[in-house]
């Protein structure tokens, strides 16, 4: 929004200033009328009152000048230290920023503001009611269907072929891949896969005799009779049974080490055979520069895209009753665990206390560039709107005082004499 655009709050404003300027000025008026009213009899009882208001008129006239001279010069005059907000805008604009830089963006007021402020209690309270979560869900569904429905297949097809697809073309990934490999292997993270594909073995074979018969059956030699080869199927297949259960019951087992090696060894030669790296390479660039590629890729953001924009409309969905689920259960660990809401907590303050460590004076200048960029002139205007009304309470107040000072001062002055 540009600095001078009124607002409806401007308008009031500038109302709520005019009025009290008309009680001030009025207040003054008062007091001069009085003065010359009183003053043929200033000799008599009426003295009291004609000097409380010659005292009243000097306060208001000393306040309306100090009011007047932070944003212009009174009656026009260019009297020295007047138009304070003019000719020291740029510096109080600074001044601004170091009092902001020094007494608000600070780690110790950031943390402890956040600290006092129970920031993950209080979400994991609002989280527990129904309707909280409701709307939570609400705007994800909002954000990420405004997200997915901007974009568009031909600009994910553009991303693969120029930009994505043509890196990893260019990029090496046969150490990468090795030093992955070698990690997962080490770690064991691998024997679940391994044993996911013998417990699928397992099961087909013990689904599927009769396929594992008919292959067997057609590598037997022709000579051999049928009760034969039916016998040494049958052994066959319990050998192969028996020695997957082994294998998948046994964590030592010499298939699985010898396996282990074979990943290694893999992993190893990745790494450091040349051979081995050129062959890999050479493999990723005849599966990346294929046509079909981004064709596929393309197909399937559209069907993941498709069936993800199908469960969000629909509130019965999986996603729906699980996210509601999940939120659920964060709310109770957030509102009642003193656990998650200190380690929550504690990296909120990090986090917090390296954005106003790292970046805090840059927000602070803000202030200072801002106001270095505005007209004196219209900055003066626009700052004496904000606080001009309370100033004129100054000027009221100087002439209530004035004239009780006045009223005291009189009143001594008779009886001293």
């Amino acid at each position: 929004m540009d600095f001078l655009t009124e607002t409806p709050a401007d308008a009031e404003r500038r109302r709520g200033l005019r009025k009290m300027r008309i009680v001030a000025t009025s207040l003054l008026g008062l007091a001069a009328v009085v003065y010359v009213l009183t003053l043929p009899y200033a000799d008599g009882g009426w003295g009291y009152v004609n000097t409380a208001s010659e005292a009243a008129m000097v306060g208001a006239i000393a306040d309306w000048f100090a009011v007047t001279a932070l944003f212009k010069h009174p009656l026009g005059l260019p009297i020295p230290h007047t138009a304070l907000i003019k000719r020291r805008k740029d510096e109080l604009g600074r001044n601004l920023q170091e009092f902001v830089s020094d007494n608000f963006l600070t780690e110790e007021i950031a943390r402890d503001r956040l600290r006092s402020a129970h920031v993950v209690e209080r979400v994991g309270v609002w989280l527990r009611r129904p309707e909280s979560r409701e709307r939570v869900l609400t705007e994800t569904v909002r954000v990420a269907n405004a997200g997915l429905m901007r974009v568009r297949d031909d600009e994910v097809r553009d991303f693969l072929d120029e930009m994505l697809l043509p890196r990893l073309v260019q990029e090496p990934i046969s150490p990468i891949a090795g030093a992955l490999l070698d990690g997962i292997v080490d770690a064991g993270n691998h024997t679940g896969v391994v044993d996911l594909g013998l417990d699928q073995m397992i099961h087909w074979l013990e689904d599927n005799p009769g396929v594992f018969a008919d292959v067997m059956g057609e590598r037997a030699p022709w000579w051999s009779p049928p009760w034969l080869d039916q016998r040494v199927i049958d052994w066959g297949y319990k050998q192969v049974m028996t020695w997957l259960q082994d294998i998948r019951h046994d964590p030592l087992h010499p298939a699985r080490q010898a396996l282990d090696r074979l990943l290694h060894q893999l992993a190893h030669d990745l790494q450091h055979n040349e051979d081995v790296q050129a062959s890999a390479e050479a493999l990723k660039e005849r599966l990346l520069t294929h046509p079909q590629v981004p064709e596929t890729v393309v197909g399937l953001w559209q069907s993941f895209r498709t069936s993800l924009l199908s469960a969000m409309d629909d509130r019965e969905s999986y996603y729906w009753k699980r996210g509601d689920v999940l939120l659920t259960h964060l709310a109770e660990h957030l509102a009642t665990n003193p656990e998650w809401q200190s380690r929550i907590e504690g990296h909120l303050g990090d986090a917090v206390a390296f954005a106003v460590n790292t970046y805090g004076s840059e927000l602070a200048e803000v202030i200072s560039i801002t106001v270095d960029r505005w007209d004196a002139e219209e900055a003066s205007q626009r700052i004496e709107l904000f606080v001009g009304k309370d100033l004129q309470f100054i000027r009221i107040n100087g002439t209530v005082i004035g004239a009780l000072a006045g009223l005291v001062i009189h009143t001594l002055s008779q009886l001293i004499h």
